[in-house]
Formats: C-alpha cells, structure tokens, sequence
C-alpha cells in the first residue's frame, strides 16, 4: 500500500512538473494543449526552446520531445553527448533523440525505426532541423537478419512491440541483428547507442555476439519490464558480465518502464 501511494504521488508530482516544462519549452501554445484536451488531430509542429522543431501526430508525440529534448532524459540518465562522437539510435520514433543529437558538432547518427508512419515524420523532421548527419533505417533490430511481427494495436504507434505472428494487428518488419547495426555504422566504435524499442531490447542483446558488445561504449536505454518474460536486471546481469558498469534508474510515473545505463568498462581503463 505504502509503495502504491508514493508510485501516485511521483506520478502526479512528475505531470504537475511537465505541463510547466512544456508550457514553457514549446510552441504553439494553442495547439499543444488542444492536443492533449483531444481537440487537435491533425498532424502539426510544434518548436522546441525556440531552436527544434518536429512534426508531431498527437500528444504522446509531444510528451516523447518533451522527455528527450526538454527533460533530456538519455544524457540525464546516461551521459551528455559530445562533439564528434558516433550514435545509434535504436527505435527512432519521429526522431526526437537523431534530431537531438545531429546538433553536436562532427557527430554521425544512424537511427533505425520500423514503422513506416513513424519513419515518414522521421526524415520530415530530419529535413526541417537540417540533419544531414543521419541515416534512417527502416529496419527492426533484434535477434539475427530476417523478419518479425510489430503489434500496432496499442493507441499510439511509441507503444507498438514485437509479437509473434498470431496477433491479428501485427505487421511484418524486416529485422537484423546489432552487428549488422555495427557493420552499418563504418566505424570500429560506438561511442553511444540509444535503445527504446519496446521490450526488444531482450532479443538484441541476450543475442548479440561479444565482439558487437565490446565495441560499444556507452548504452543508454528505456526498459520495459512487461513485455516479454524477462526483467531489466537479466539486462543488467548480462552487460555487467560482458565488462560494462550499470547504472539504472526508474520511471516516476510507471513502475515498469525505466532507463538503463551501460559504460564499457574499458573507458575508464584508458
């Protein structure tokens, strides 16, 4: 009882907070707050501290650019993202964290996200912030090349997962496994790979090869503890075995969901 009643008090506490940074961080005004009252439904943009600007379909939408380029929530939960670095961004979504990181001087973003929707205002969005430093993919990463199924069931395409095949809204996807992810990127290190895919963090990494893993430096991810049969500490578990240092931290709203932090032990040895 006592752990439901700090879980609603967090939550509530988190929203209170968000409408004043959303209301203070994004424009037009008028038509954010029609979206979240239902009012708005047509595809709009929105502009982020007067510099990023997204195309945006709906409130969930408005909130995932308010948790990345406002909350900045995978350099406050991972590290902040430096000049010239390589990234990947793994679960791309309308490319609120490509945008994001296409503003750091000299970096390369390769970003990959499935759904066709989603990838549409993906490279809208690319083009409008001027990000010729990113390549989109259309592909789904998980557990080796080939294909899986995406459930496009839930309300909002940022909750659609991989399923198996037998569920009636599920669209197939092509897939690769992280090393082709690797192979793609031209370079022999990762400096930092972002992850929010949906529960299909498990298949990519309880299956990706040790010379993959060692080339990452930096995994910072949003983990989900529903959707498949394993938990965020077999994730953990694992990335500690194969040399990382992790760090984890959970959502104020969900006790499900939360980010997971990975340094490749190997940086701090030079």
């Amino acid at each position: 009882m006592l752990r439901k009643t700090r879980l609603y008090i967090s939550r509530y506490s988190y929203y209170l907070r968000s409408i004043f940074t959303i209301l203070l961080g994004m424009s037009p005004r008028t038509k954010i707050i029609a979206s979240f009252l239902g009012l708005e439904t047509s595809v709009f943009t929105i502009e982020v501290n007067g510099e990023l600007r997204f195309k945006v379909r709906s409130r969930m939408d408005i909130w995932i650019a308010k948790e990345t380029c406002l909350d900045r929530d995978y350099e406050k939960h991972g590290a902040g993202l430096q000049p010239g670095w390589t990234i990947v961004d793994i679960g791309g979504g309308i490319g609120d964290f490509a945008v994001l990181a296409a503003q750091t001087d000299g970096s390369s973003i390769q970003v990959y996200e499935p759904f066709e929707e989603s990838r549409q205002l993906l490279r809208e969005n690319l083009k409008l912030n001027s990000a010729d430093n990113v390549i989109c993919h259309p592909e789904a990463v998980g557990a080796d090349f080939g294909s899986g199924h995406m459930d496009t069931s839930p309300p909002h395409p940022v909750m659609y997962h991989m399923v198996g095949d037998t569920v009636p809204a599920a669209k197939e996807v092509a897939t690769i496994p992280l090393s082709e992810v690797i192979r793609r990127s031209g370079k022999d290190v990762i400096d930092f790979m972002k992850v929010d895919c949906e529960g299909a963090e498990y298949d990519i990494f309880f299956n990706a090869d040790d010379a993959s893993l060692a080339s990452i430096n930096r995994i910072c991810m949003e983990y989900h503890n529903h959707l498949t049969e394993y938990r965020h500490e077999d994730l953990c578990n694992l990335l500690r075995a194969k040399g990382f240092t992790v760090t984890t931290a959970g959502n104020p709203a969900h006790d499900t969901i939360g980010f997971l932090y990975a340094k490749n032990n190997r940086i701090n040895s030079h």
